[in-house]
């Protein structure tokens, strides 16, 4: 089973806010999920991420890819050097 850490799309019209979920990739995008790992609210000033670090680090190093987006929001954040910088340490 391939696992995605991927944005899920909640909200109403017009007024999309996003949680960052870990999903079988053959899921539809707003359909079932394995665990929500936090959310992303493109809307407001300065697009608030709130992420939980530990979780998102834990289901990367068990193998799941994020996709594009979610890859970007994690490196804004700081999560993906840190991820980089663990897996560096255990070669």
């Amino acid at each position: 089973m391939a696992v995605k850490i991927r944005l899920n799309r909640m909200g109403a019209k017009k007024n999309p806010f996003y949680r960052i979920v870990v999903a079988d990739s053959r899921a539809p995008r707003d359909g079932r999920f394995i665990e929500i790992l936090g959310n992303y609210d493109p809307k407001k000033q300065d697009a608030p991420v709130n992420v939980s670090e530990e979780k998102v680090l834990d289901w990367m190093a068990k193998g799941a890819q994020p996709t594009d987006t979610v890859r970007s929001i994690l490196r804004k954040q700081g999560i993906m050097k840190k991820f980089a910088d663990s897996k560096g340490k255990k070669s």
